[in-house]
């Protein structure tokens, strides 16, 4: 796997691991990632809605520059 292997991981080493790992261990990386993905998403919308105030369109400039590129 290549994201294991840019971590120095080999995939042996991580399943051997999983393997015995409590399932509290798992519980707490499990409610991390939960805690991590309410941060994000609550983070993501602010930034939106800050964007809005102040009139920038991601997904306008996005748009033209798609079209200038397409009709060159």
């Amino acid at each position: 796997m290549v994201l294991l292997d840019l971590f120095g991981l080999d995939e042996s080493s991580v399943t051997y691991d999983m393997t015995r790992a409590h399932s509290a261990d798992i519980l707490f990386l499990k409610a991390r990632a939960f805690m991590w993905c309410i941060t994000i998403g609550t983070a993501s919308l602010l930034i939106g809605n800050i964007c809005g105030v102040f009139d920038i369109n991601f997904f306008g400039i996005v748009w033209n520059t798609l079209g200038h590129i397409w009709n060159g």
